[in-house]
């Protein structure tokens, strides 16, 4: 008796990584989920709260925030629509207890597969401001805005030089797992075919005054101290 066993339809590296990603993040959460639970019974059970308890619960809550937030960014997109609210609370969540806040500035709920793009070009955003500042994502008629502010940036030119939309991404590429967002959002561009453009306006040092008697430098007579750098990443 003969068997017709069909061909597998061809499998692209591309497809594969977005559903390892959901993998991942799906199985990271029933842990997490248990040890929250743990501590709510440990606190019902009559245990005294105390620093500890209090820093596992953090730890906990910002796990499980970083987890729903690479499950979107990592994972695999599609036209499920996402409450606004739903993606305020998020990213609320994850600033809570860092140098970056991450603001939501869109209205309406938005398509997963386009915030999928929004959250990985908000990573490329907290690469650039190590030392903190803001980056707000918004968008509106299905155009996207992503803006990020400091007093001090960190600009590798080589990375950033990957969000062009007419340059190729080589195969080959040196990214780093620290850098692999840069990758991520190009490719998820091409593959929602997107035009990513992005632009740096660096913040200027006021203008110094000549220096006082004891050799200090003075601020220049109204000078006010130098604005927020931006970086803005639209598609």
């Amino acid at each position: 008796m003969s068997h017709d066993i069909s061909p597998l339809p061809p499998v692209r590296a591309e497809d594969l990584l977005p559903l390892l990603g959901s993998r991942i993040c799906h199985d990271l959460i029933s842990p997490l989920g248990a040890i929250s639970n743990g501590l709510e019974l440990l606190q019902m059970s009559g245990m005294a709260p105390g620093p500890e308890i209090e820093l596992i619960g953090q730890s906990v809550a910002s796990a499980n925030a970083r987890v729903k937030f690479y499950r979107l960014a990592f994972g695999a997109g599609s036209s499920q629509r996402i409450g606004a609210r739903e993606v305020a609370a998020l990213l609320e969540e994850i600033s809570l207890g860092s140098r970056l806040k991450l603001v939501w500035q869109g209205e309406g709920d938005v398509i997963r597969s386009e915030l999928k793009l929004g959250f990985l070009a908000l990573q490329c955003l907290e690469t650039a401001l190590p030392w903190g500042g803001e980056a707000a994502l918004s968008h509106e008629a299905r155009r996207w805005t992503v803006t990020g502010s400091a007093a001090r940036m960190k600009i590798d030119t080589d990375l950033w030089a990957l969000i062009d939309d007419d340059r190729e991404v080589p195969l080959d590429i040196a990214l780093t797992a620290a850098h692999v967002h840069f990758g991520l959002l190009v490719l998820e561009a091409r593959r929602q075919n997107r035009c990513l453009v992005h632009e740096v306006a660096m913040a200027e040092p006021p203008p110094a005054a000549a220096p006082g008697r004891d050799g200090t430098q003075a601020r220049a007579p109204g000078a006010t101290p130098a604005g927020d750098s931006r970086i803005i990443i639209r598609f």
